[in-house]
């Protein structure tokens, strides 16, 4: 009898785990129908589609069923042309819906509704489709963990897709209605499709997120979660050819004159087959992209830009495997200096802020088994600045860029649903006697089959031809426990001196090693104070690879989470114990200087922006073990929703260095360093005015100043600590910068748009310090002030609609 019971009781915990573990499925019905989307579900298919509903929360109390009161019901067509959705969403109180206006892939403040699509069911990528009950559409690649939220910004948001959608506020709710062409997705050829499925929806005004197939948080992987969606059988996809067409006309004026300038260019996609997709632009236009941040760039190292221009950061998530590509080395600021110059009675002049990109192609997409291809090819034109002989006052012109091409190349093979090896490849050639350079990585990122434990690294090669060639590598390796509330990562890196990913690549540092660990612990589930919180403690110790010294220390312990109210809250303390050197700073290659222990606090506040006044708080302050050395600043931004359509945000930064001690010049003997104030104030402005979800004004403005004022000097001596000295020449900086954008978009059409924008911007860079803020004002605006007025028309053709027109 005891035998008996034993088996029946296996039995149920066997069946019960096995129906934990069943995934959901919905049936899509095909359909006859002309379905006009409108919010509406007025055509006969739509009520006899089978309903996808019971949706469970996956934030903040994970696995809890949603609300009768906010019932949520979704259901699935398709015929030949695409896939469609309805969803009715209710909610008890239909006027707290929230439904803020943005622009496209800005979720902002409002209730959102998503569709996750993988044409595979392999786990590996979804396509993500959101819209907001405002209307505004979002979409993305998902091929990294953790996020499901639209907000969460770790997945390519730069991907766009050519769809539709419609938003309608009931009595009882919100409905939305979406078209998906099979343009927009990538599958199979198979006659009888079976596709990764699930639904998404937030509740704004709670911050809740809920999913139609359970998705369990103690798991990071979760595209392995989706549900099933089966029905789809016998379609026949479309060519997908896209061409976009643009023209675009600026006017320029400053204190040497005006300009005018017309330019007209069109991008190509092309779906070479079911996987694959080619990007090609002839003739880029890249006048309307965001301004840099520029700053008063005291470091050793180049001050690195965020990409702006759409070609490099739209469907770029394969192209940024294994961090070789940094997209700004194309086309950006001429890296030499004339190979003729005659140094002695010739100066450079004239030098072009950027360098011109001729075209660029990018094939990417991956195959049905996983292989992911990603190739990206850049070609950039010959540079020329001019010289001026400083005797004779003869002029001529001198090449400090050549005709350069640009190559990536990405293989990424993913398998068991979670796990990858990649092999990365990035190649400059340069035409002439200018440097070469050539640069192999191989990856891994292995996860168990519960998604509970990580085993990554990677190993990469550089090969630099100068002449004088030069060869590096760079290894790591990083073991993680990715599941539960209790985690931990161990991790361990090593860069050898001629370690150069610089061509098409950045990185700062090398020659050195490191060891890395950190525990963390978080809860899945809301507790009476937190709906979310994590603490975690860092360690790491860097040692530079030739001396032994060491490079960087710390010890970091931080708790951060959201309150009931959904106010953020974070607080960090940060220990140097170790006195280390720091040996880039003195710009010489085999020489360091000292670097004193510290501590480091900072604290961040950020209100909930659901409500109509928001405000973000950062105070930090960084003590060292130094006399009269420190550290200290913060950050205030209050942000004002007037209204659904108008949103103003301004920031105010506010940072100051006292007895900083850093480089300042050398000479053919010495090194000299300065102890300095450095004071910075940086002031933004943004605001937003939506006429409606596909209509927008935009505001930014940013004026930033900073100053190095240097009041004692020192020579470095070889055992990287400082001696008092004297030095004449004046050292002291002072910068300005102001820029003003106002842009007008309208979305007139599916991936069409015209775009107004007027800029100004202005710099000013001087040697004595101005303290007072309305000099700096007039010293900048004075005479540098430059003005542009653009107007810019793009057009989206699909092939299959133009050959109708015929």
């Amino acid at each position: 009898m005891n035998q008996i019971l034993k088996f029946f009781l296996l039995l149920i915990l066997l069946t019960g785990s096995k129906s934990w573990a069943q995934k959901k499925i919905l049936v899509a019905k095909t359909t006859t129908d002309n379905i006009i989307i409108d919010g509406k579900f007025n055509e006969l298919s739509w009520k006899a589609a089978p309903v996808a509903g019971d949706f469970v929360m996956f934030q903040p109390d994970n696995g809890k069923p949603i609300d009768s009161t906010k019932r949520t019901e979704v259901r699935i067509l398709y015929d030949n042309e695409a896939v469609y959705i309805a969803a009715v969403m209710n909610d008890d109180q239909p006027k707290k819906i929230l439904k803020e206006i943005t622009q496209r892939d800005n979720v902002g403040t409002a209730d959102v509704f998503g569709v996750f699509i993988n044409g595979f069911n392999d786990g590996q990528q979804d396509f993500q489709f959101f819209v907001s009950a405002s209307g505004v559409q979002m979409d993305r690649l998902a091929t990294e963990d953790g996020a499901v939220a639209p907000d969460n910004f770790s997945q390519d948001f730069s991907w766009d897709a050519i769809w539709d959608s419609k938003t309608v506020i009931t009595e009882s709710g919100w409905a939305v209605e979406m078209k998906i062409p099979y343009a927009a997705l990538r599958f199979s050829k198979e006659n009888v499709q079976t596709w990764g499925l699930n639904f998404y929806r937030s509740i704004r005004r709670d911050r809740q997120h809920y999913t139609w197939s359970p998705i369990d948080s103690e798991i990071r992987s979760t595209r392995n979660q989706n549900g099933i969606l089966e029905g789809i059988e016998n379609v026949k996809t479309s060519t997908r050819l896209f061409f976009i067409p643009y023209s675009s006309y600026y006017y320029e004026e400053n204190e040497s004159g005006s300009a005018t300038k017309f330019k007209a260019g069109m991008d190509i996609k092309y779906g070479i087959n079911d996987s694959f997709t080619l990007d090609a632009i002839l003739v880029p236009d890249f006048g309307q992209t965001r301004f840099d941040n520029v700053i008063l760039n005291l470091s050793p190292f180049e001050q690195e830009f965020a990409e702006n221009r759409p070609f490099f950061t739209e469907g770029t998530d394969l192209f940024n495997k294994g961090a070789l590509l940094y997209s700004r080395r194309i086309g950006g600021a001429p890296r030499f200096t004339p190979q003729d110059l005659d140094t002695a009675n010739e100066t450079v002049t004239d030098i072009p802020n950027t360098v011109n990109l001729l075209n660029a192609v990018k094939i990417s997409g991956r195959t049905k088994k996983g292989l992911g291809i990603g190739v990206l090819n850049a070609v950039t034109e010959r540079t020329y600045a001019t010289i001026e002989n400083t005797a004779t006052g003869a002029r001529r012109r001198g090449v400090v860029e050549p005709l350069t091409n640009y190559n990536l190349l990405v293989l990424d093979q993913r398998f068991n649903q979670n796990s990858s090896v990649t092999l990365v490849n990035a190649s400059t050639f340069r035409e002439g006697n200018y440097r070469d350079a050539n640069v192999a990585g191989l990856l891994f990122d292995l996860n168990t089959k519960e998604n509970a434990y990580n085993l990554s690294g990677d190993f990469k090669y550089s090969a630099i031809n100068t002449g004088q060639n030069y060869e590096g590598f760079k290894t790591s390796v990083n073991f993680e426990k990715t599941s539960g509330k209790y985690r931990y990562t161990i991790f361990g890196k090593y860069i050898s001196a001629d370690y150069d990913i610089n061509d098409l690549g950045i990185g700062f540092q090398t020659d050195y090693h490191n060891i890395y660990a950190d525990f963390s612990y978080r809860i899945l589930n809301p507790t009476k104070t937190f709906n979310t919180f994590r603490t975690d403690m860092k360690s790491s110790l860097e040692l530079e690879n030739t001396t032994g010294r060491i490079q960087d220390n710390f010890i970091n312990v931080s708790a951060e989470g959201n309150s009931r109210q959904n106010d953020y809250y974070k607080f960090l303390i940060q220990l140097n114990p170790l006195e280390s050197f720091d040996f880039y700073q003195p710009r010489s290659s085999g020489r360091f200087s000292y670097v004193p222990r510290s501590v480091t606090s900072l604290f961040v506040f950020s209100s909930n922006y659901n409500n109509t006044l928001a405000l973000d708080i950062n105070p930090s302050v960084k003590m060292y073990d130094e006399s009269g050395r420190i550290d200290y600043g913060f950050f205030i931004s209050p942000r004002y929703r007037i209204n659904d359509k108008i949103l103003l945000i301004y920031g105010f930064n506010y940072f100051r260095s006292m007895n900083d001690r850093g480089y300042v010049a050398s000479d053919a003997t010495d090194i000299y360093y300065a102890q300095r104030d450095i004071k910075t104030i940086t002031s933004e402005l943004s605001g937003k005015f939506a006429l409606n979800n596909k209509m927008t004004i935009n505001l930014t403005t940013r004026y930033y100043w900073s100053f190095s004022d240097n009041h004692a000097f020192f020579t470095l001596e070889d055992t990287g600590y400082l001696s008092p000295t004297a030095f004449g020449s004046n050292v002291d900086e002072n910068f300005n910068v102001w820029n003003f954008d106002l842009s007008y978009a309208w979305w007139f059409a599916p991936a069409s748009q015209i775009s107004i924008l007027y800029r100004n911007n202005a710099s000013d860079y001087r040697n004595v310090i101005e303290r007072n803020l309305t000099n700096n004002l007039k010293n900048l605006f004075a005479d540098n002030l430059n003005n542009i007025f653009s107007i810019s028309f793009r057009y989206y053709i699909d092939y299959n609609s133009a050959k109708r027109w015929f």
